[in-house]
């Protein structure tokens, strides 16, 4: 038995790196919609920089929370992008958002 989980771990180990770097050149905004239309959308980060990601027809669109009608994200929506950084700037893989508020420091 203890075999077996030593053999389990040690292929975890070797299949971890090959996990990692299956992510390539895809980065991650989050912030809030500043700004959206057909083609792109800016996304004010936390730290307070606006971030300009270009939307495709390929963009898809995932939502959590949302307590209005089923909409595509709006002004003010949370988002985080997956983003492929390219040569012309980055290009939306997935948009998950939601309308929640932000939690407030009690």
């Amino acid at each position: 038995m203890t075999f077996l989980r030593l053999f389990i771990f040690a292929l975890l180990l070797i299949c971890a790196p090959a996990v990692v770097s299956a992510h390539g050149t895809g980065q991650h905004v989050l912030g809030v919609v500043s700004a959206i239309d057909a083609t792109h959308i800016e996304i004010k980060t936390p730290k307070g920089q606006i971030v300009s990601v270009r939307l495709t027809d390929k963009t898809q669109y995932k939502v959590r929370n949302l307590r209005r009608p089923k909409s595509p994200p709006q002004v003010g929506d949370r988002v985080v992008v997956e983003a492929e950084k390219g040569t012309d700037g980055l290009t939306a893989t997935e948009v998950h958002y939601s309308d929640s508020q932000p939690k407030t420091a009690q």
